[in-house]
């Protein structure tokens, strides 16, 4: 190694320790142990985003009523009082003498009046309406579980990453350990005036390589817990602890054979992106049927009762109370709007086939999801296979170079070589133990399976 490329190293540990020097202290509060299912039911219970979700399926149900009372009777009752300018008192003489007022001088008015109306037959727009809002809630509730399922799939990820990051930093922690040993053996050898010199420079800039790895996997480590605080709502001075190991997987490959045999047909009914757009596509429809019943006449019947002082139904006025009642039927019919409502039936039938469009697109991609994420767990699993004979090996070739260079028949450096393959062989298998955990979680998202 020379010396150049010692230095280089050097001034990589040096910046990467002063960045660590900013930072978070350890936390003060004791850790807090959290397995995948309670990292998942804690984001689904405090995320803003599932929140919000839930909020606008609440307003869509409301909206159901809404939609709903618009057929109902209604009912109201309305009093005023009426204050008028004095006029001259209207009088017709009497036959036998004297005269009789028609039209007084009342400048106070008192009426109260008490309405039920109801529609009787708005050519199917009210029912189009209803369904229409039920269609709306349908979405929104298929909405909130896509974001919900989008959510448990974004915290499996981020915690499979802090267990990854901390895994890496476990096995940089016992690479450490071993290369302190040969350094210090290497320096006791080179003493006894065993070895060369030269050894030691070689060791140390493997000893500062793996500390410079160290420190970055610390940092990542780090990041990745505060991410992990953020999606749980965890206090971000508190330490998380994942409990759920990494290399507990129980899906093989043969049980991801046999799900996939069915799965296109298991997804295309469990996939909540599907159930929102054929919901949302009918409530364009039930839109575009209310736009069209416009056109149609309209029925309303109403009933009122108006005791009134004075009662402009009673004559002559007299500035007492009477009361008057009425019952009618009016019927309505907008014989030309312009085209408004063929226009608005129109916007309403596009933008239904523009979701079926879409929903059809989802059903080609969704095959090709599959496969993909049933190959990625494949090859995850097959690779830590590969990767746990790469580690046993590596570890073997590691003590044979030990016994060879104790013999004097290897050198300081094939030690070195062998034990930095062991290391990059631990930390692949670490790697890819966490790959199998992320792809089984994307599968089971694929297959609109709870993200667990």
């Amino acid at each position: 190694m020379t010396l150049q490329t010692t230095r280089a190293i050097g001034r990589r540990v040096a910046l990467v320790v002063l960045c660590g020097m900013y930072a978070v202290p350890a936390a003060a509060q004791p850790p807090v142990p959290l397995s995948l299912d309670e990292a998942i039911t804690r984001s689904l219970e405090t995320s803003p985003r599932v929140r919000e979700a839930r909020a606008r399926q609440a307003a869509a149900v409301a909206a159901v009523d809404v939609r709903r009372a618009a057929g109902r009777p209604v009912a109201t009752a309305t009093s005023t009082y009426l204050r008028t300018n004095h006029v001259d008192e209207f009088a017709v003489p009497q036959p036998g003498g004297g005269s009789r007022v028609i039209f007084p001088d009342i400048p106070n008015n008192l009426r109260v009046r008490g309405e039920l109306s109801m529609p009787l037959w708005t050519a199917g727009r009210t029912t189009a309406l209803v369904d229409g809002a039920n269609h709306e809630a349908v979405a929104a509730d298929a909405e909130t579980r896509v974001v919900e399922a989008d959510l448990a799939l974004e915290v499996a990820l981020v915690y499979w990453r802090v267990v990854t990051a901390r895994a890496t930093v476990e096995v940089l922690d016992e690479g450490l350990a071993r290369t302190e040993a040969w350094v210090a053996a290497v320096r006791a050898r080179v003493e006894a005036g065993v070895s060369s010199p030269h050894e030691i420079p070689q060791a140390v800039a493997v000893r500062a390589r793996q500390r410079v790895q160290r420190i970055e996997a610390n940092r990542a480590a780090v990041v990745a817990g505060r991410d992990l605080a953020r999606v749980t709502a965890v206090s971000p001075d508190r330490e998380i602890v994942p409990t759920t190991p990494v290399s507990g997987s129980a899906t093989t490959t043969a049980t991801v054979e046999a799900v996939h045999a069915a799965a296109l047909a298991t997804a295309l009914s469990a996939r909540a992106e599907r159930a929102a757009l054929a919901a949302r596509a009918r409530a364009f429809e039930a839109a575009g049927r209310a736009a069209l019943a416009t056109r149609l006449p309209q029925v309303f019947t109403f009933a009122g009762v108006e005791p009134a002082r004075p009662n402009a139904r009673f004559v002559p006025r007299t500035d007492t109370w009477h009361t008057s009642w009425d019952l009618g039927v009016t019927v309505s019919w907008s014989i030309w709007d312009g085209g408004r409502a063929k226009a608005e039936y129109v916007v309403a039938q596009a933008q239904a086939d523009a979701l079926r469009s879409r929903d059809e697109e989802f059903q080609a991609r969704l095959d090709v999801e599959l496969t993909d994420r049933r190959l990625e767990l494949e090859s995850a699993q097959a690779a830590v296979s590969a990767a746990d004979e790469g580690v046993a090996a590596a570890a073997e070739v590691h003590r044979v170079m030990g016994e060879r260079f104790e013999a004097g028949v290897a050198t300081s450096t094939d030690v070195l070589d062998a034990h930095q393959a062991w290391l990059e062989a631990e930390l692949e298998r670490t790697r890819l133990l966490a790959a199998v955990r992320i792809a089984e979680a994307r599968l089971r998202r694929a297959l609109g399976a709870p993200v667990r």
